[in-house]
């Protein structure tokens, strides 16, 4: 198993497809995105032109509550921009609460663009109980 699916899966958030998506996965490190220093997160990121879902968003356990979390959605937020991205989706089992602090609010899982219904992780891995959330990002 590699890094990114370790994690992801001793959090109880879906792997399986990381491998055929290695790109779309960022390690979060003390010092930067993919930088070198100690591992504190991992986030992905999936995009289709102004849309775009963020997935498996995790903090390891000794760095919670100490920002890693938001500067880790913060980094994928910008990417995200960069890339032409407008609006956000996500699905959550766990962080409503600390998504909605974000500006995300709740939405119906088929008022979710085609693009990002048909995704692995929406479509197959996650599960109809999780909570679908959007953010205008602009």
């Amino acid at each position: 198993m590699t890094e990114v699916e370790s994690l992801l899966a001793e959090n109880g958030l879906p792997y399986r497809d990381v491998r055929a998506k290695p790109d779309r996965f960022f390690v979060a490190r003390a010092d930067g995105l993919d930088d070198e220093g100690s591992r504190v997160g991992i986030g992905g990121l999936e995009t289709d032109g102004a849309v775009g879902l963020l997935r498996s968003v995790v903090v390891t356990e000794p760095n919670r509550g100490r920002g890693y979390g938001t500067a880790l959605c913060d980094a994928l937020e910008d990417r995200a921009r960069t890339n032409g991205v407008e609006t956000l989706y996500l699905l959550t089992t766990t962080a409503t609460a600390f998504f909605r602090r974000r500006g995300y609010e709740s939405v119906a899982r088929e008022d979710a663009p085609a693009s990002v219904r048909r995704t692995t992780e929406f479509a197959e891995l996650c599960p109809e109980s999780a909570t679908c959330m959007r953010n205008e990002i602009r």
